[in-house]
């Protein structure tokens, strides 16, 4: 499982002596470790938050172009802490209405971010656990990991990970997984096109630091931070407007400083790294 870096963000919660996110940053990469590891990386508001404020610092660094999220412990994230959800059923449906708004904010930040986001998955990520891999833009996982969107066998309803994983995976594939509540095995996913590689519990994190590596050095990262935001916001309009935002956002891309950067660079023949 992934370790524990040297340095650290997050709050403090109750009696627990480390950040509930642990916070590095190596070679232009920020990798966000969920550390609460005895109750499985389970989502509780605390976690909720400290992980919204590691990824908007990352997002905010300039010295960072790609973000890992990771796992402390034998699970990615075992989803939504279910001892929470039962104290919610006592509050009203207001109180609910303000508890379900912070996950739905988590889920929109890493959704619309402007720097590339790789899930490093190792054990069980189910519920909402798995909605936070399915926002990643990269999967990479080891051959225990599990995946699961698993709310409707217990009663619950997968209402914020459906919007993002039928646009994942579309409708027909998204429909059998929340509606059985299947638990795929890492091949499984990756067969599915869920996962994009399953490694060796030896080899992920260096794998996932060399793509990481890779893509800040071939990628610019204007073009990156407006691609995700496309992406983000593409099915937002009838589709005769959709190709009237593509070609606006054409036309912008190239005035950008990267886009001149990069045309002037290959056209003189010059090495793109960046």
């Amino acid at each position: 499982m992934a370790t524990s870096p040297s340095t650290h963000t997050g709050r403090n919660h109750q009696q627990q002596q480390e950040p509930l996110v642990l916070y590095e940053v190596r070679d232009r990469i920020a990798y966000l470790t969920m550390n609460r590891p005895q109750k499985r990386n389970a989502l509780n508001n605390a976690l909720i938050q400290a992980l919204a404020e590691a990824l908007s610092r990352a997002e905010a660094e300039s010295r960072v172009r790609v973000i890992v999220l990771r796992g402390r412990g034998p699970a990615f994230c075992a989803g939504l802490d279910l001892q929470h959800l039962a104290e919610m059923q006592k509050a009203s449906l207001e109180e609910n209405m303000a508890d379900s708004l912070r996950l739905m904010e988590l889920f929109k930040l890493m959704y619309t971010l402007a720097k590339p986001l790789i899930a490093q998955v190792e054990g069980p990520a189910l519920g909402g656990g798995a909605g936070l891999a399915t926002l990643c833009d990269f999967i990479f996982a080891t051959p225990n990991a599990q995946f699961g969107y698993t709310e409707v066998r217990i009663g619950f309803v997968p209402a914020l990970v459906m919007v993002f994983l039928v646009r994942q995976l579309g409708e027909r594939k998204a429909r059998e997984l929340l509606l059985t509540g299947t638990i795929l095995s890492a091949k499984d996913a990756h067969q599915l096109g869920l996962v994009r590689e399953v490694l060796p519990p030896e080899e992920i994190s260096e794998r996932i630091h060399a793509f990481a590596t890779h893509l800040a050095k071939t990628t610019a990262p204007e073009s990156i931070a407006r691609t995700r935001w496309m992406l983000a916001h593409l099915f937002n309009y009838p589709f005769p407007q959709i190709l009237e935002f593509a070609a606006e956002q054409n036309a912008r891309a190239r005035l950008t400083k990267d886009c001149q950067t990069g045309i002037r660079r290959f056209l003189q023949r010059e090495a793109l790294e960046w």
